[in-house]
């Protein structure tokens, strides 16, 4: 029996009411060589009625019941232990597939050979806005080669989401319990990479303001994003050939860090020194020798971080927000 070429796994999660859209817009695939994967627990925002509807409206899709509420990570990793296909592209429920998308991943795969990774483009859309991807001008920039980690070690610093890339099915992938899941698979898969590629076009759109997952397992917490990048960090120092990386994973992390620590409503007002004297710590930890900060306003608050300045920190983004609040009047 032929196995498929992709194997799309999905979390059926609908908390925004975006799942049938997301639904809708993989059924509209022409490619046949594909296989729907939907994964249902026992969570109330999983509805099992809708995913049972468009099992039996494509061959394409089955559908995986689990007997708990497990969370985004839990469910796929049931969802890749079933899958058939060659690769794995892992969605969620707001996410939308460009048409076309995934006949252009299966060309350009005719082009390259087999691969370990192809990475693509994404965009964001919310209120009626459209926005690329946050690795759009890193993928512009690699060609059309098939290269391994070190040819292009800034593909470490791009956002580890592990829904802009196909992954080669070589075993099951771990994902972790808690928050930000996806952070050491993603690193994982480039690590270990040996043939690496990039399908220069957006195949995915995201529909939220910020790539920043809604949920995760019973119990996450956004703190779950230290242990997220020390996995990558111990994922990186086991293979030593990879070294010149971890200035880019490094940066990357501390990006991330800033990111979630600035986002509004994210991290809660109380927990807020915690996390950055936390950020502090992992700054110190897994800081390069050698390393350079960034330039300009980035490299500020990455000088902050590295001196555990809280108050300093606070004080300018409040003065970063007064600005920003000012231009919009002008």
């Amino acid at each position: 029996m032929h196995n498929p070429l992709i194997s799309v796994v999905l979390p059926v999660y609908d908390r925004h009411h975006q799942l049938t859209d997301c639904l809708d817009s993989l059924l509209a695939q022409s490619l046949p060589d594909v296989e729907v994967i939907l994964v249902v627990d026992r969570s109330p925002e999983s509805p099992e009625r809708v995913a049972a509807a468009y099992e039996l409206r494509d061959p394409r899709v089955r559908m995986l019941r689990l007997n708990a509420a497990v969370g985004i990570g839990r469910s796929r990793n049931a969802g890749a232990a079933q899958a058939t296909g060659e690769y794995l592209l892992f969605l969620d429920s707001d996410h939308l597939l460009d048409p076309g998308a995934l006949t252009a991943m299966a060309d350009r795969l005719a082009e390259t050979g087999p691969v370990d990774v192809l990475l693509f483009g994404h965009s964001r859309e919310h209120g009626g806005k459209v926005w690329p991807g946050g690795s759009a001008q890193l993928l512009a920039g690699v060609g059309g080669g098939v290269f391994g980690p070190l040819d292009h070690p800034e593909l470490l610093g791009a956002p580890p989401l592990v829904w802009d890339r196909l992954i080669r099915r070589t075993g099951t992938p771990a994902f972790p319990d808690g928050r930000y899941e996806e952070v050491p698979v993603v690193h994982r898969a480039m690590l270990a990479a040996e043939r690496i590629a990039v399908l220069d076009r957006d195949c995915v759109r995201i529909r939220r303001r910020h790539t920043l997952h809604p949920t995760g397992s019973p119990g996450a917490s956004h703190f779950d994003l230290f242990d997220q990048y020390r996995s990558s960090f111990e994922l990186l120092d086991a293979q030593r050939e990879l070294a010149p990386l971890r200035p880019y994973l490094f940066t990357r992390m501390v990006r991330h860090l800033l990111f979630v620590l600035e986002l509004a409503g994210c991290v809660p007002r109380a927990e807020r020194p915690q996390f950055f004297h936390r950020a502090a710590e992992y700054y110190r930890t897994f800081l390069p020798e050698g390393y350079r900060r960034p330039d300009g306003r980035e490299g500020l608050k990455f000088s902050l971080l590295a001196s555990g300045a809280y108050p300093a920190f606070e004080v300018a983004k409040l003065g970063q927000i007064a600005r920003t609040a000012v231009a919009g009047r002008r």
